[in-house]
């Protein structure tokens, strides 16, 4: 590890987005493109890593997209994201799309996390800022974040060996 270590806490790069669902947003059934969330995700998700990076980053993987509900017409969607564990050169953002009703109530619809590289001039992975992790909220979100860390490692060794 370098002399002249970085610390950054987790609200240094909190980032939301707000998007109003279009007729162009749609898909056959009438519900918001999974595509073109899955898009505005990797935005949010690549910010969050740019911010705390202090770097141009890469999308390395993606664990958990999952779509808990559907969003229409009209919805106006909010995407959270917010860095949840570090390595050397990698992060993970875990991003939470939400239904925005008019009163303001949040009806979560999707949940992903992302591996994001932070990459120097050269597009080569340099290291990143060390998490400070202020609350308990963050220090679990890093614990589950560690977890899943070991699931990613025992996949890409599965895709290795060919399984």
């Amino acid at each position: 590890m370098s002399e002249n270590v970085i610390y950054k806490r987790v609200d240094d790069s909190r980032t939301e987005t707000a998007h109003l669902i279009r007729p162009g947003h749609l898909n056959g059934a009438n519900r918001l493109f999974g595509g073109i969330l899955m898009q505005w995700i990797d935005e949010v998700a690549a910010v969050v890593a740019k911010r705390h990076s202090g770097a141009n980053v890469t999308t390395a993987s993606v664990d958990n997209l999952t779509f808990l509900k559907g969003a229409y017409q009209n919805d106006m969607v909010i995407i959270k994201g917010k860095v949840t564990w570090v390595g050397k050169t990698s992060m993970e953002i875990c991003v939470d799309t939400y239904v925005e009703s008019l009163d303001g109530e949040r009806t979560r619809i999707n949940n992903a996390h992302f591996m994001m590289i932070a990459l120097d001039e050269n597009d080569s992975p340099m290291e990143v800022p060390r998490l400070i992790l202020e609350t308990e909220d963050e220090k679990l979100a890093w614990e589950h974040g560690e977890e899943r860390r070991k699931i990613r490692i025992k996949r890409k060794q599965d895709n290795l060996d060919g399984i």
